[in-house]
């Protein structure tokens, strides 16, 4: 991760390709920046609780906002953070507030806005290998990972899927070798985490994901990208077991699926979650109020009164997880995020190809970051992460790159002398 926010920032400097040019020095406000994704994607305070005592997200958000506004200058003023892309996200934010006072749950629904407005491949890598080495597969229903910090499997999974597209990067683009063989393990680390997740809308993601960088990531030779699918696909097929595939091959016949059967499977939860937003179109249920609705206003809630119980459930699916809870208003503004972000990647990637050879890194970054969300898009189809940090680090991650491409930092001063040099030579 924090390999690719120096990427991130330094792929305007390849405008002017310099031969033996110095790495830029890592400034406070990128550390902040770094700390928190490791805390907010990679969990390290709950695989090393000892972190605890520091509070290190409270402690690099403080910092970082604090530094980020007594550096209102350059290319760092929050002017040039205006974007289809940031409109779309104050507007999920600000409907999400005007839900609070409509919500079931008004509790809740506050403590949730609250959060999501304070509110990747490295910290993604150390979870994955920490939850690899502490949580062991067993027989029966102890076949693949439960119980785990923060994430559920299936989560980790789609985390695991929007993380692979930068291993990928930095395996395939880089020319330092130290680089490459680190990412390089460091795949083979998500591969098997995402195997032993045991999950098929994990195995979805991963394989959208890898449509994509076979016929969509053309900054990268089709050759090297070919034998990059085929060494992750040779980890996969070496770690599952004959119960994975087992479970995977239901994807195909989903007729016995407790998901398209039972009560609380997901075809009958998404129902039930449109019938929500049909209920409620303007305002929703209410932020993370899903499960409120599914144990007080669903057709299963008059059971409660014979007795039985009523599973307060997750919407296991992000877009009727947002209709239903922030209403038509606030599912079409998620919907322009994801759009916007879309559209600026393919922008950015357009522009630096018209660039020649200078603009291929960003480019390739911007390509990146259109397969990470691709893993996400597809993984969250059937999961409820529409207030995740996965999904606003990569969209984040995209805003600073179109910033990046559109307004080039000045050349560090560790290269300023070699310019007189380089137009002597010219002359």
């Amino acid at each position: 991760m924090a390999e690719l926010i120096r990427a991130t920032r330094d792929v305007s400097a390849l405008a002017v390709p310099v031969s033996g040019s110095r790495t830029q020095p890592w400034d406070l406000l990128l550390v902040c920046v770094a700390v928190y994704l490791a805390s907010s994607i990679g969990r390290v305070h709950q695989l090393f609780p000892i972190l605890n005592l520091f509070r290190p997200a409270l402690l690099a958000t403080v910092l970082a906002v604090g530094l980020y506004l007594l550096q209102q200058s350059g290319r760092r003023r929050i002017g040039l953070l205006r974007s289809p892309t940031t409109t779309c996200l104050f507007g999920l934010l600000v409907w999400g507030g005007l839900s609070v006072p409509v919500a079931l749950n008004q509790g809740i629904a506050f403590h949730f806005w609250i959060d999501f407005a304070r509110t990747y491949c490295g910290a993604t890598v150390l979870y994955t290998g920490v939850v690899l080495s502490r949580f062991q597969l067993g027989s029966g229903d102890n076949w693949r990972l439960g119980h785990l910090y923060y994430y559920d499997a299936n989560d980790l999974a789609t985390l695991i899927a929007t993380a692979m597209p930068i291993g990928l990067y930095f395996v395939l683009g880089q020319r330092r070798l130290v680089v490459r063989i680190l990412a390089g393990a460091g795949l083979a680390v998500l591969a098997v985490g995402l195997i032993r997740s045991g999950s098929r809308g994990g195995l979805i993601a991963m394989l959208a994901v890898a449509i994509f960088v076979l016929l969509g990531f053309t900054t990268i030779p089709a050759r090297a990208r070919v034998a990059g699918i085929v060494v992750i696909l040779t980890v996969v097929f070496a770690a599952a077991s004959n119960r994975y595939w087992t479970q995977m091959q239901t994807i195909l016949n989903p007729h016995e699926d407790y998901n398209l059967t039972s009560e609380e499977g997901r075809l009958k939860v998404w129902k039930r979650g449109i019938g929500y937003l049909m209920e409620h179109p303007l305002l929703g249920v209410g932020g993370e109020n899903f499960a409120v609705a599914e144990g007080t206003i669903s057709p299963l809630a008059r059971l409660q009164e014979r007795g039985r119980g009523v599973r307060w459930g997750a919407a296991h699916n992000t877009f009727v997880q947002v209709g239903a809870e922030l209403g038509v208003p606030g599912l079409l503004l998620f919907i322009g995020l994801l759009v916007t972000a879309f559209r600026s990647l393919r922008r950015v990637t357009r522009e630096a190809v018209r660039d020649g050879p200078a603009g291929a890194d960003v480019s390739r970054l911007a390509q990146v970051l259109t397969a990470s969300l691709i893993g996400f898009v597809t993984g969250s189809f059937f999961l409820s992460l529409a207030y995740h940090d996965i999904l606003y680090t990569v969209v984040a991650f995209a805003l600073a790159l179109a910033k990046i491409a559109r307004h080039p930092p000045p050349p560090h001063p560790s290269l300023a002398w070699r310019r007189p040099l380089q137009r002597r030579v010219a002359a």
